[in-house]
């Protein structure tokens, strides 16, 4: 009995310690300013017909449970490229009416020495607005 005991216990630390292997190097925002300050600046940047980015993607999602679709947002996960370029990542579900899933993953880097967002996905691409083209 004392053996299944301790090899329930290995089995546990095991796993805790391969979750923790594996797990995506991405930053807790709240942990790092700097990485909140980059996902605060892509979920505030103005969006294709919202206000902000993060209207733009929870609108979608209410959109979709009104017509009695399911959309699910996944978690905004924060990673630091180099120095003041952060990539900001949100998944997106959607079910369509023939009950297949779509996954989307919209991806923008975020300068935050500059203080701009890019689109870095085609997803994202199509929710943030293009900047003008500077004159020559």
């Amino acid at each position: 009995m004392k053996i299944i005991h301790y090899a329930v216990v290995i089995v546990l630390v095991t796993g805790t310690l391969y979750y923790f292997w594996m797990k995506p190097p991405s930053v807790n925002p709240v942990a790092d300013s700097r990485a909140a300050e980059a996902l605060a600046l892509v979920q505030t940047h103005r969006a294709q017909g919202y206000p902000t980015i993060l209207q733009a993607m929870t609108e979608h999602v209410r959109s979709m449970s009104e017509r009695n679709q399911i959309a699910r947002l996944g978690e905004w996960r924060v990673k630091q490229l180099e120095g003041d370029l952060y990539e900001v990542r949100i998944q997106l579900r959607d079910q369509g009416v023939t009950g297949q899933w779509f996954e989307r993953e919209f991806i923008w880097h975020a300068d935050l020495s500059l203080k701009r967002v890019n689109a870095a996905s085609l997803p994202a691409d199509g929710v943030t607005p293009k900047e003008p083209d500077a004159a020559p």
